[in-house]
């Protein structure tokens, strides 16, 4: 992915580096399976991973770290420009960006803390995504989905569900869940993830037509990313037979197939995994 030397965006609000309160951690392979399971469970489980007193830190940001800053600043530009084009050619409409939250370890959200144990994330009453970029590392050293364009993969799908929340879908949807048994209501989430990764597979379709910012084999680094946080990997690596009711956010063949609908039909018309029976 080409991105070095490109415009970043304004709207990054930077909490890394300032003091934040720490814990001691399991360590290993213990603290990988509670990790996964709170990824693909969507809760903070940081609790099940304390061990050991509280202790302040105030951590000074690398090279890498600021390399990674600047990675997600000039993808969520993209974003932007993006989606801005799609809200005014396709709806009609005018798209205000959101703010994306750049943090380490932990930090407060409106959604309740953002932490290496709840991944990256949306959230709706603040209107801002939340990204410990350490969890890039985590992507790509313990799930196996390396590379920059599937980290840039992750931003664009989490800037998906701000897109679904700009568009009603979220409101709808949740008010639906609000009255559905935890069953139906884990299948709706599915279908709002599916979605997601359709809109992202549109960024990237749009990605590369306006910037010429894809390279060979970025396509696949996305896609083999969507293939390793499906709920049915996630569960196997987490030690856990893949439990189909308690999907949320979809199969690794249905993130990688909704995905793949999205950058070969760059339309949001083709993203409505809601009326879609085959999901």
């Amino acid at each position: 992915m080409k991105w070095q030397g490109r415009r970043g965006s304004a709207n990054i609000e930077d909490r890394r580096g300032s003091t934040v309160r720490g814990v001691g951690r399991v360590t290993g392979l213990g603290a990988v399976a509670i990790l996964l399971l709170g990824y693909f469970l969507g809760v903070d489980v940081t609790p099940l991973l304390d061990q050991g007193p509280a202790y302040e830190t105030s951590g000074e940001l690398t090279a890498q770290d600021r390399a990674m800053g600047d990675f997600v600043s000039v993808t969520l530009a993209d974003t932007e420009e993006v989606w801005a084009n799609i809200f005014t050619n396709d709806l009609g409409r005018e798209y205000q960006p959101v703010t994306l939250v750049l943090y380490s370890r932990v930090t407060p959200s409106a959604c309740g803390n953002a932490s290496g144990a709840t991944g990256p994330f949306y959230c709706p009453v603040d209107k801002k995504v939340y990204l410990d970029t350490d969890f890039f590392n985590t992507l790509s050293s313990q799930l196996g989905a390396g590379g920059d364009f599937a980290a840039a993969y992750v931003v664009a799908h989490e800037v998906a569900h701000y897109v679904q929340d700009k568009l009603g879908i979220l409101d709808q949807v949740n008010a639906v869940r609000a009255r559905s048994s935890e069953a139906q209501s884990n299948a709706l989430s599915v279908r709002i993830e599916l979605q997601a990764d359709c809109f992202s597979g549109i960024w990237a379709r749009q990605a590369a037509e306006q910037f010429g910012s894809i390279e060979k084999g970025d396509i696949a680094e996305a896609m083999n990313a969507a293939a390793k946080i499906g709920d049915d990997t996630l569960q196997r690596n987490a030690g856990r037979r893949p439990m189909p009711d308690s999907f949320t956010h979809g199969t690794s063949e249905q993130r990688q197939r909704w995905f793949a609908t999205g950058f070969d039909k760059g339309d949001l018309r083709a993203c409505d995994t809601f009326a879609s029976r085959n999901l």
